[in-house]
């Protein structure tokens, strides 16, 4: 079976532009495409990428499509073609628009789409590295107007500069679970992006069951509880947008848990598949 996704990175380009940093967005592009596809047990192939703005700078461009070249290779897939376009007055001077599709394949009986998701499984956490590529309108709102800081101040706990930090490329991974394809039966994988772990886990459960999440197994990255300090936001609404230190989720056998978490470095349970429905956070 093919797999593709196409998915824009969204605002997180009003940062890289504060920053004047273009390549980790090039980057961003690649690892959550790759990891959306992923999702479904995809092995990623090609690439091929869209860049807008209202007038084209070559050196941004460059930079940008740098950021996706050493992704791709990162992730042993090709970056086969892309297209710009410089439109004004679709778009305002000096934004940028950045999009991303990414083919893969999946053996059909291979495929992972939750229906194989049981009462008893386990959910284990593959940590991210910041934001990833979600929330960075609540994010700005918060670290710039609220809170009033700039790109180059540092924020006691949180490594490099505020900006560095919101610049962390998204994490791919890609290397990490396709081998464990190979050896164990995963009944879902889920990709934590917009609507955070209670959206994205819960879109997968099958009818009848739930996921209980203990908070207190999460672990939520310093970015996340300053956002969530400073403006004021509640639990369930940084629960609903932000990854908070969980990038994709494992959906396993309770016998495979162990052997899987063996093989994957950093890695830890934090929840359980149980009867009802939707994701409780407890």
């Amino acid at each position: 079976m093919l797999i593709s996704s196409i998915v824009s990175v969204g605002t997180i380009t009003k940062v890289s532009a504060m920053m004047d940093k273009w390549d980790s967005v090039g980057k961003d592009m690649v690892g959550h495409s790759c990891n959306d596809i992923l999702a479904c047990g995809a092995t990623p192939w090609f690439f091929l990428d869209y860049l807008a703005s209202s007038k084209l700078n070559p050196g941004k461009i460059e930079h940008i499509v740098k950021g996706m070249a050493a992704a791709c290779r990162e992730n042993s897939i090709s970056l086969v073609s892309g297209e710009t376009a410089e439109m004004p007055g679709v778009y305002q001077e000096g934004e940028t628009d950045i999009v991303g599709c990414v083919v893969g394949i999946a053996e059909r009986e291979k495929m992972i789409d939750g229906s194989k998701i049981n009462e008893g499984d386990m959910l284990i956490s593959l940590p991210s590295n910041g934001l990833h590529t979600n929330g960075y309108s609540l994010a700005r709102k918060v670290i710039f107007e609220i809170a009033g800081l700039d790109v180059n101040d540092k924020v006691e706990g949180i490594e490099g500069s505020i900006g560095e930090a919101l610049l962390r490329p998204h994490t791919s991974y890609v290397k990490q679970v396709l081998p464990l394809l190979e050896e164990f039966e995963l009944h879902g994988i889920a990709h934590i992006t917009g609507g955070g772990l209670v959206d994205n886990v819960g879109r997968l459960l099958p009818q009848g069951l739930g996921a209980k999440i203990e908070k207190s197994k999460l672990k939520v990255l310093p970015i996340f509880k300053f956002i969530q300090e400073k403006g004021s936001v509640p639990g369930g609404d940084m629960f609903h947008t932000f990854n908070m230190g969980t990038g994709m989720v494992l959906i396993v056998k309770k016998e495979d848990s162990e052997g899987i978490l063996e093989k994957l470095k950093d890695s830890w349970v934090i929840g359980e598949i149980v009867k009802g429905k939707g994701v409780e956070i407890i």
